[in-house]
Parts: structure tokens; sequence; C-alpha cells
């Protein structure tokens, strides 16, 4: 059995919290490590035409990727549970993006270039990539998986004349982690430079009852003040009104911690120098077609990104980026996080 301890490098500055994972299973037994990860994948259409990938794990958990964007909009826990938020008001029919789940911002975030908002990759039509280049064996044992791949149209070169090759491998552990794998190739002649983030709608009981730990002392650029930057002083960020920021140099670990479920979200990343940190409040909200008035209090955005320094590729340079999802059961207290037991490569 393979076990790894996070570092304490990367738990820097998460406080006053508990996370018992001794009951959770988050480690992959034989019957995982055997596990045929074929058996787990279903392919199906939504309900308008729209092919997708639901992959399962022998536990129950599953989590659901459009064709439409690469885009993960579903990831339910072995109890059931819905652990993305998506909006009851979420169009579902391109070319619009749909509005939850964990959308691919590439290769532009937000506005900040001449592209669409987010860039054009959430927008586009992926495929099945039934050949790609190898990754990692423990990328692969004891995990459900499929990978995407999309490639420019001539369509999409006229708006950014640059050819590349995006393979995406999405995987569900047998601990019913989520894993978001992005590798970029450059196979233009020239060099180009992209931002990219993994725009992540995670669902909570009610945005006042949570908190995100491991971003204290930070500097972040605040979106709400035309990107000035700022340092982090609160002991964790907590939620009182609208927030848009991106702090920057983050560290590879934080926890977003639910009071009210006394459920906590392990976000591990890997290759994304920044979070972003999102909810769009009350009036926001309202002025959204595709997102309910009430819906900021049960959904918060927080995006392994790279924004700050975009991402530069040479001719035939590829870069990789890593997200992994872990949601378990907490309990809270002063002493500091600690594990009841080291957490496995599952995590």
């Amino acid at each position: 059995m393979v076990r790894e301890r996070i570092g304490k490098d990367e738990l820097v500055g998460i406080k006053r919290s508990r996370i018992r994972i001794s009951d959770f299973g988050l480690e992959m037994g034989h019957s995982a490590a055997v596990w045929n990860h074929k058996e787990g994948i279903e392919l199906t259409k939504d309900w308008n035409g729209i092919d997708q990938v639901v992959l399962r794990n022998p536990q129950g958990a599953s989590t659901r990727i459009s064709l439409h964007g690469g885009q993960v909009t579903s990831w339910r826990s072995d109890r059931g549970e819905e652990l993305l938020f998506t909006s009851n008001k979420a169009i579902f029919k391109p070319p619009k993006a749909m509005r939850g789940g964990i959308p691919i911002c590439f290769p532009q975030f937000g506005n900040c270039g001449s592209l669409e908002q987010h860039g054009f990759a959430r927008n586009k039509i992926w495929t099945i990539d039934e050949n790609p280049p190898p990754l990692h064996p423990n990328d692969s044992l004891g995990k459900t998986f499929v990978d995407l791949l999309l490639i420019p149209s001539e369509e999409d070169l006229k708006c950014w004349p640059h050819g590349f090759e995006f393979r995406l491998r999405v995987s569900l552990a047998a601990n019913g982690k989520l894993t978001l794998i992005s590798r970029i190739r450059n196979i233009n002649g020239k060099p180009f430079s992209f931002s990219f983030a993994y725009h992540t709608y995670l669902s909570v009981s009610d945005i006042s009852e949570v908190r995100i730990e491991g971003l204290e002392t930070l500097d972040y650029l605040d979106n709400l003040c035309q990107k000035e930057r700022f340092t982090e002083q609160g002991d964790a960020i907590t939620f009182e009104s609208e927030v848009d920021r991106v702090y920057l140099s983050s560290p590879n670990v934080i926890a977003v911690l639910d009071h009210e479920r006394k459920r906590t979200y392990v976000i591990r990343k890997e290759g994304l120098p920044d979070f972003v940190v999102w909810n769009p409040w009350e009036k926001k909200s309202k002025a959204m077609l595709d997102f309910g008035d009430e819906e900021y209090k049960q959904m918060l955005c927080v995006d392994g990104a790279a924004i700050e320094k975009p991402v530069s590729l040479k001719p035939g340079e590829e870069w990789m980026g890593r997200l992994e999802l872990t949601a378990v059961p907490s309990s809270f207290c002063s002493e500091g996080l600690e594990f009841d037991h080291p957490l496995s490569k599952c995590l």
C-alpha cells in the first residue's frame, strides 16, 4: 500500500481545523488496484444530444464530463451527494458555457485579453482521445479515467493564431478523489502565452458558514478594485460580501471548510501558481441571467489558476497543470490541522 504525507510547507497557514479521514477510506487497497477503469466508464448523451462521459468507482462515487467544453458537470460522493454547484438557471446548450461544475478557462481567464470571457476552450466540442501520450502510472492505477482532446479549428486560429494540442485527463479514484490533468503542447512554429484556470464551483451549505484556510498573509489582486494589489490580513477568508480575488504565489494545498455540513474540501494543485476566489453575492447574482438571485449562498468558486504570470511555451514545449479535489468529513478545534494517519497517494 503506497502512502504519502502532505508536506508541512504545503499546509502553511491552514489552521483551527481537524480533518479526520480514518473512516473515509482514503487508502487504495487491492480491490482498487485491480479495478479495470473501463468497467467504470459510460458514454451517454445529454438532453441536447451532446456526448458526455460518466465515470464511476467501485464504491459508488461518480463524475460526469461533457464533451461540450471538456467540462466536469457533476461530482458525487459514494453517498450520492453532489459536491459541485450548478445553477438552476444554467443554460445547457452550446455555444453558451454551463454555469457550474468545472469549466476550463483557456487561453484566457476573465476578460483580460482580446478573446471572449474565459477563452474559447469551454465552448468547443472536445473529442475522446483514444491514444494519448502516457502519464505516470500513479495517474492510472486504481482509477477510472477518460482522456479528452481539443485541437483548434480554422475558426479558432483566426481569433487566436496559435497551433496547440490540449489534452485533458479526468480521473476518479477509489476514495472519490477527482483529478484533472491538463497538458497543452505548442505545435506552432512560434512561441505563445496563455492564462488558465479550472473554474471550480464548489457546493456549500451557506456561504456565511464557509471559510478558506491556507491563503493567509498572501498578496492578492482585487478585481473589484481594478486589480489593485493587497495583502490578506485575516486568519482565514470568510464571506460577508462580493469577493473576486486572485491570490498570488499560493501554496499547493488549501482547505475550504463548510461548518454546517461538517465537510472540508482539500484542494491540491500543481503547475498553477494562483488561486482565484469568487462569490458574486446578491447584487451581481441578480444581474446574471443564468444564475438564481439567491444561489450565491450555495456556491463558492476556488480555482487553481495561472493568471498573474501567463504560461509561455516555445515550439514543441508542453505545460502541465493539475488539480485534485477531495471531500472529507471535518470537525473543528484550535490545535491546527491534523491528520489521523497519512494521506495516501489517492489524495
